[in-house]
């Protein structure tokens, strides 16, 4: 077969004339022949396996830059290239669709008084840190009041600072009034407040660009929780007794295991684990997770820091949980089971349990 001109490549590959010319422009899809009289450039029937492949990648919506490198890898690189964007499309994906849901409910909610058919809720918490057994300073804060939960996990030399100063930026929302309609501003605004907080405390660090701050915190509002994530550290739902991880791990590892590259096992012991891919570290764009929970009596909720998730066993966690019912109690026997495991790092925990209050 000789070569083909630009309409029937573009039909036998799926592309457009117009989307042909562009790649041959941009040197992805370059004809193997332009006539030099008439300028018609003739392609190769040989070049149609990797027109079909462009084609495909830009029905994907992958970037053309990163077709062109796509195009030049082998098959088993190329593939592990494509699984990769893919993940990388569903976790921003699933991002978009925390926050559609965080305002599906922010938006159906009403700040209206309680109806007379349903009964107040309050809950009732206790916070606790641990420097474990391992580490000469702490540089995790815990903070539980009777608004706001929340849990940071400093790293870098000011790390200490870092994430009490993170924490400090989020207590003026135990104090101040928020109506139904600000909730969503609100916390955008306390996270930027939070992000800067940091970023005061990283300059003043020899080494600005290593310090920064994990924060997992919950703001109680009468009968949900609002909830904000960013890092490694984890918010957990018991709910008739079975335990729920309700944050998504901000980390290197976990971006592998999302990928198909590592499984849940291997990440466990991977010496990567602790890499974070977002955190608080006061400076570029802030974009943590965020939504709302419906609370229910007898919901019980953990915040804490890795220090106890990757330290102690999963059903260890939740047997105290389930078992324990006084927070002060609880939180004292999660920092327990993380030392008597070797208390590698820092341990905070906060627990907070969703009570109906006597009218």
């Amino acid at each position: 077969m000789g070569l083909l001109t630009i309409g029937a490549f573009a039909k036998a590959s799926g592309l457009s004339p117009k989307a042909l010319r562009l790649y041959d422009q941009l040197g992805l899809l370059t004809p193997a022949r332009v006539d030099p009289v008439t300028g018609y450039r003739l392609y190769a029937p040989e070049q149609l396996d990797q027109a079909r492949l462009v084609a495909w990648l830009r029905r994907l919506g992958m970037p053309l830059a990163r077709i062109q490198h796509v195009c030049t890898l082998e098959a088993g690189a190329a593939a592990q290239e494509v699984r990769a964007f893919w993940a990388q499309v569903e976790a921003d994906t699933a991002t978009r669709r925390d926050l559609a849901t965080f305002l599906i409910g922010h938006l159906s909610w009403k700040d209206a008084a309680v109806s007379p058919t349903a009964k107040p809720l309050g809950i009732r918490y206790a916070a606790l840190s641990d420097a474990g057994l391992v580490r000469e300073s702490n540089q995790d804060t815990a903070y539980a009041g009777s608004r706001l939960l929340a849990v940071a996990d400093g790293f870098g030399r000011s790390g200490a600072p870092a994430s009490a100063a993170a924490i400090d930026a989020l207590k003026r929302l135990e104090t101040d009034s928020i109506p139904a309609g600000n909730l969503l501003n609100v916390l955008e605004d306390a996270i930027e407040q939070a992000n800067q907080a940091v970023h005061g405390v990283a300059e003043t660090d020899p080494s600005p660009q290593e310090v920064g701050t994990t924060l997992t915190a919950m703001l109680w509002t009468g009968s949900q929780l609002a909830l904000v994530h960013i890092g490694d550290s984890r918010a957990y739902l018991l709910r008739d007794g079975d335990l729920f991880q309700i944050t998504h791990d901000h980390t290197m590892v976990q971006s592998m295991v999302d990928e198909g590259r590592l499984s849940p096992e291997e990440a466990t012991s991977h010496p990567q684990r602790s890499l974070l891919i977002r955190a608080l570290a006061g400076g570029g764009e802030v974009t943590p997770d965020m939504r709302l929970h419906d609370a229910q009596p007898g919901d019980r909720y953990l915040l804490c820091s890795d220090g106890l998730s990757t330290v102690v066993p999963t059903e260890e966690v939740r047997h105290v949980v389930t078992m324990v019912s006084d927070p002060e109690q609880a939180v004292r026997e999660l920092v327990a089971l993380a030392n008597q495991s070797g208390g590698p790092d820092n341990v905070s925990c906060v627990i907070a349990d969703v009570l109906e209050l006597q009218q």
